[in-house]
């Protein structure tokens, strides 16, 4: 069965697809990379179990364009150090507890630390993608695909979705508009924008198999390069997809 092929335009102000060497600074690559493409996919419809894994299919990214030159400007963040832990008991009212980003802490040592910490962050501006997508259902869920396409076609047309999309930080929103796959030549990417970016993030799950929440992360990285204001993303199952185990120490 053939598989459709889905195009979403994408556009925002602000975008950072921080390079994973970077663990202190955030320094973004010059594109949006195949992880945060297929967010923004996941945004507008996924179906994920309990357990947080995919029920019936995932997204593979398969071809990146841009309208733009990549345009970097440099920001000062406020990150904080820890992260609230959502609990059930909130469920039956009770309150959870505050975390209060300046206040003061014990470290081991007994000196204060604060909660947060300010990091540079090089991302990019004014960005504008074409990003195209297609399903690929886990098995036993074959059969299931022309419902599922139809249903991301529907919510993709009226903009609805789980939560906002967004550029690799949450504070950086990603605004989507479906495009028809056999008029997106009428609008032309820039072509004149050819990089040898070098190896980059793929994933940081395990896309050969439905995930858990507990998983660790499986890191998957790529030679990406831009040609012609297009990057060709390869099949996760290719072998210009090389996969290993680690952790990432990047938001």
């Amino acid at each position: 069965m053939d598989k459709r092929i889905f195009v979403l335009e994408v556009w925002g102000d602000f975008a950072c697809f921080t390079r994973p060497e970077m663990k202190v600074e955030r320094f973004t690559y010059p594109i949006i990379t195949p992880s945060a493409a297929r967010g923004i996919f996941d945004a507008i419809y996924c179906k994920p179990k309990q357990d947080g894994s995919q029920a019936e299919f995932r997204w593979q990214i398969t071809r990146v364009e841009t309208f733009t030159q990549p345009s970097y400007i440099a920001l000062r963040r406020n990150e904080v150090k820890d992260k609230i832990f959502f609990k059930n008991s909130w469920l039956n009212g009770e309150l959870p507890e505050p975390f209060i980003a300046d206040g003061s802490i014990l470290n081991m040592f007994g000196t204060d630390m604060k909660g947060r910490t300010q990091r540079q962050t090089i991302a990019l501006k004014d960005v504008r993608y074409r990003i195209f997508g297609e399903i690929v259902p886990w098995n036993n869920f074959s059969n299931h695909i022309k419902a599922i396409e139809a249903q991301f076609e529907r919510r993709a047309k009226n903009g609805k979705c789980i939560y906002q999309p967004y550029f690799g930080c949450r504070e950086f929103p990603a605004f989507f508009e479906l495009v028809n796959p056999d008029l997106e030549k009428e609008k032309p990417i820039l072509q004149d924008i050819n990089i040898n970016i070098g190896l980059m993030l793929y994933d940081v799950f395990d896309l050969s198999r439905p995930g858990k929440n507990t998983d660790k992360p499986s890191i998957s990285i790529f030679d990406a390069k831009i040609q012609k204001g297009v990057m060709e993303i390869p099949p996760y199952e290719s072998p210009q997809v090389y996969k290993m185990e680690g952790q990432l120490n990047h938001a």
